[in-house]
């Protein structure tokens, strides 16, 4: 009788056919380890569907789904989850590739530790440069409570790298594995604020074996519309789920204070005068609803208040700079 497969990875595309051989060609050098190959093509317009063909038979493991209409990334994610049969799940971007032999190690990890996810190190790709970015929690190959990986607010920690891509997970997880139906950009934040409130175990082990392309053209990070705006959709997702508790909602609004600051700056770049508009009024209408404490003891350095301080409440302003 067969048994189900080690592992399934779950590969959500569109759009990517300049990219995504790099991405198949190195999970073929990754089949020391049982696998379920999950690629969903999310209304790809280009040559994607081709690429996925020509691999079809070189990759036995490989199983399409074809979305007519893009529904986005989380979506995607979501209906490589349904077809997921392995013990393990770990979620991967077509304009990626992997190291050889990545994968066996990543579930070698995972059952010698014993945990419930594994997060790892990658490799930053921008043209020829390479730069190993390593995630943010020191101790390794230490089975941690995932609620250590949250806080202090006042530096970075597993909460602030949300790369749903840089791990592995048991896929006995269930709906904690799910992303937020709906979001095309963010979705990770919500996900990896539950992943850590709620699931028993983690740990972080010293493997980069995911290349991570920057920049690339056509991704959702580059283009400027309304899609980009929606990281206020997922922070309101957030806060909501820390509401009670004064510690992780002052590092959920410290992150989203920092996320708004940098969309400022980049706005005038990428967004056109009435996606701007539309960003300040959705973001003012979010912190009028939050305690003007919450929000002034969150804001970030006196260069990015500034840019902050016209989508500010008038109360958090007042109290902020009679301090």
């Amino acid at each position: 009788m067969p048994t189900d497969p080690t592992l399934t990875v779950v590969l959500p595309v569109r759009n990517v056919a300049a990219y995504l051989p790099d991405m198949l060609t190195s999970l073929g050098l990754n089949t020391d380890v049982d696998l379920q190959l999950v690629v969903v093509d999310d209304g790809s317009d280009d040559g994607t569907a081709q690429v996925i063909e020509e691999f079809a038979d070189r990759l036995p493991q490989l199983q399409a789904i074809r979305h007519d209409t893009a529904v986005g990334l989380a979506d995607a994610r979501n209906a490589g989850l349904d077809r997921a049969v392995g013990r393990h799940v770990c979620f991967l971007d077509g304009d990626d590739w992997l190291a050889p032999g990545y994968l066996g190690r990543l579930v070698h990890a995972i059952d010698g530790l014993g945990c419930d996810f594994v997060r790892v190190d990658h490799v930053q790709v921008r043209d020829r440069d390479r730069v190993v970015h390593l995630a943010p929690e020191a101790r390794r190959d230490v089975v941690l409570d995932p609620r250590s990986g949250i806080l202090p607010a006042s530096r970075r920690t597993m909460i602030d790298y949300p790369y749903a891509w840089a791990g592995i997970f048991r896929r006995e997880l269930g709906e904690l594995l799910r992303f937020p139906a709906g979001l095309h950009t963010a979705e990770d934040r919500p996900w990896i604020w539950r992943l850590h409130r709620e699931a028993r175990s983690y740990a972080v082990t010293s493997l980069a074996g995911v290349f991570y392309r920057r920049d690339v053209a056509n991704s959702l990070t580059q283009i400027g519309d309304h899609r980009q705006l929606q990281f206020v959709d997922a922070y309101a997702m957030v806060l909501a789920q820390v509401s009670g508790d004064a510690a992780l909602l002052g590092k959920a609004m410290r992150q989203f204070l920092g996320i708004v600051a940098h969309q400022v700056e980049q706005g005038e770049e990428r967004f056109t005068a009435p996606l701007r508009r539309q960003l300040a009024e959705r973001v003012t209408e979010l912190l009028a609803g939050v305690d003007p404490d919450v929000v002034g003891r969150a804001l970030p350095g006196d260069d990015r208040i500034q840019v902050l301080a016209p989508l500010l409440p008038a109360a958090v302003l007042g109290r902020r700079w009679a301090s």
